[in-house]
């Protein structure tokens, strides 16, 4: 349990500094009102701030003006949920002319594919690096999106 807990904090400290790293330090001090040493301890992942995490206001602040709002997307993934993001929203305008399910199961297809891929290349050597899993990691969250897209044009399918 002890072990969850300490990859769940990572987790969220590095999901943080990406944060934080989107939006840019001096917008992120400007936006939050914190000066750059605050920002850093709160994806610190040294000893003396294992128990500090940036404050919710400071990440509703930054979310606002960040790409993506990773520590939101964090916590769903830590807490079993998912969340839809971007053009794919639930309640935003879908493209109805987008090829239906057919479209979805191709895009799904080739995100796979491409998966597979830098994990092939990844484990070459037998041992997968910290940038490899960046990569990995980064294929994973655009399969995820293709994954949900085609999960809520199932449900409007569904509905219809």
């Amino acid at each position: 349990m002890a072990e969850t807990a300490a990859t769940a904090r990572g987790y969220l400290k590095r999901h943080t500094e990406r944060l934080i790293k989107d939006v840019g330090f001096a917008q992120a001090c400007e936006l939050t009102g914190r000066s750059k040493a605050t920002l850093g301890r709160y994806f610190s992942e040294a000893d003396e701030h294992a128990d500090r995490f940036i404050p919710v206001d400071a990440v509703a602040a930054l979310e606002g003006a960040s790409s993506f709002p990773h520590v939101t997307a964090a916590l769903a993934e830590l807490n079993g949920g998912q969340m839809s993001y971007g053009s794919d929203r639930r309640n935003s305008m879908r493209d109805d002319d987008g090829g239906g399910v057919n479209s979805n199961v191709i895009a799904l297809s080739q995100r796979f594919a491409m998966l597979m891929g830098e994990y092939h290349q990844s484990i070459e050597d037998g041992v997968i690096s910290i940038n490899e899993a960046r990569r990995l990691l980064e294929e994973t969250l655009e399969l995820q999106k293709v994954l949900v897209e085609m999960k809520l044009r199932l449900e409007a399918d569904s509905r219809a």
